[in-house]
């Protein structure tokens, strides 16, 4: 599904075109040549053409993460740092690497620049904790790590990682937002207890929002509230 903000990139490739075609316009018979090598130019100016779209910054990531103004229910605080951790650890299989490194917000390669926060339902009922990160990269990359976590998702059953184990690996279905999504679920057992969590990874452009739920009580695998993704999709569109 085409996002707003995908639409709004390619519109303006458009009018990088129209503007270099208008400069060629009047000109005697060869103007047809200068006018091909100027759309070559703007063609080259493209994002597709420079390779895709280029990461955000961090400054630009934090003016696009949700705060509780934009989710009403939920409390909204900063990660701590040491939760979400730059160094990669190693999963056994090796086959489930991307799977456990999203874990702790991480991909291969690491993003350019990383946000992340936390939410807590004002609910006292609800006991689903969720998590939020905005990683930024270059689009290719970012095409690559859903890529990879799809396929992981799909053949990883179970892994270790950072000493504990994490099991029944399984696809869900992928929400219709921004340029792609993939979405999974899997149990953690953190010193014997079975914890079940769940992931949508959402590619915005060259943009992965990633949103985590997982249920403190156990039962089954929460879903990640669809008015929390939508919401920062959309600053993250208006903020860009």
């Amino acid at each position: 599904m085409k996002s707003a903000l995908g639409r709004v990139l390619v519109g303006a490739g458009v009018t990088v075109a129209l503007a270099a075609t208008a400069a060629c316009g009047g000109q005697d018979s060869d103007g047809g040549d200068k006018g091909a090598a100027s759309k070559k130019s703007a063609a080259k100016a493209s994002p597709a053409a420079q390779g895709g779209l280029k990461p955000l910054t961090e400054a630009q990531l934090t003016t696009a993460a949700i705060t509780k103004a934009d989710v009403r229910g939920y409390r909204v605080g900063n990660t701590p740092d040491d939760e979400i951790p730059e160094v990669s650890v190693p999963a056994k299989p090796a086959t489930c690497q991307a799977i456990a490194d999203m874990f702790l917000l991480g991909t291969e390669p690491d993003a350019a620049a990383r946000v992340s926060r936390s939410l807590t339902s004002l609910k006292q009922t609800d006991a689903t904790v969720l998590r939020m990160g905005l990683l930024a990269h270059k689009e290719a990359d970012a095409k690559n790590v859903v890529a990879d976590l799809r396929t992981q998702s799909e053949k990883c059953t179970s892994f270790e990682h950072t000493d504990f184990k994490y099991s029944a690996v399984k696809v869900l279905k992928a929400p219709e937002l921004g340029d792609e999504a993939v979405a999974y679920s899997m149990t953690d057992d953190i010193d014997g207890e079975k914890i079940p969590v769940s992931y949508t990874v959402v590619r915005e452009g060259s943009t992965l929002l990633v949103f985590y739920a997982m249920n403190a009580l156990g039962g089954q695998a929460p879903e990640v509230p669809a008015k929390v993704m939508e919401a920062q999709i959309a600053k993250l569109e208006k903020a860009v």
